[in-house]
């Protein structure tokens, strides 16, 4: 009888753990420099060669497409300017002989960055460039004087989505292990 309780506190609590293991994904930090992509109310130009009433300035649309003479609507999000460029040719290609097609983004408009939680200004801030978490935390006026600075978390949206827990003390130590944490359009920092 008595092994039969352990047995089942033993099953109960392994539960409990496999569970408790599974509710947030830990995301691998990456130093590698990505093509930017295009986001959703970005502008860009587009220049079909010797076409000049195709080439148009045209902004990502909130559902994340453009619409072109001759190509529809097609979806620019999540693509770089080189990958839409060569869509537009496979579409325009019907109609022109060898159409060529250069996409270039003239203003950056969805990358941003979020933080929130105990910080002076929590807010969205526009993420230009290569931006540090730590730099992040400048933007957004610094720690308030509650700030959890060794539970802060970093979430990440997208197919390399998950929680990157930080711990501040780590990443101003002075140290030759220490790697920065930069971070990617979508990314909302919580400073608990």
């Amino acid at each position: 009888m008595m092994a039969n309780r352990i047995g089942v506190g033993a099953v109960i609590a392994f539960a409990c753990l496999a569970g408790c293991t599974n509710r947030a994904r830990t995301v691998p930090v990456s130093s590698v420099d990505e093509p930017f992509r295009i986001g959703r109310e970005d502008v860009l130009d587009i220049a079909v060669w010797r076409d000049p009433d195709l080439s148009r300035t045209l902004p990502v649309r909130p559902d994340g497409f453009i619409s072109l003479p001759m190509a529809g609507e097609v979806k620019a999000e999540g693509k770089t300017a080189f990958e839409l460029s060569e869509e537009l040719k496979a579409r325009l290609a019907p109609y022109i002989q060898s159409p060529k097609v250069t996409v270039m983004v003239r203003e950056v408009n969805s990358a941003r960055i979020f933080v929130t939680g105990e910080v002076a200004h929590p807010g969205a801030f526009p993420l230009r460039g290569r931006v540090s978490l730590i730099q992040a935390i400048a933007l957004a006026g610094g720690f308030s004087d509650f700030a959890s600075k060794d539970r802060i978390l970093v979430i990440r949206q997208g197919r390399d989505g998950g929680e990157i827990p930080v711990r501040y003390s780590d990443m101003i130590a002075e140290s030759s292990k220490r790697r920065e944490l930069f971070l990617k359009p979508g990314d909302t920092v919580v400073v608990p």
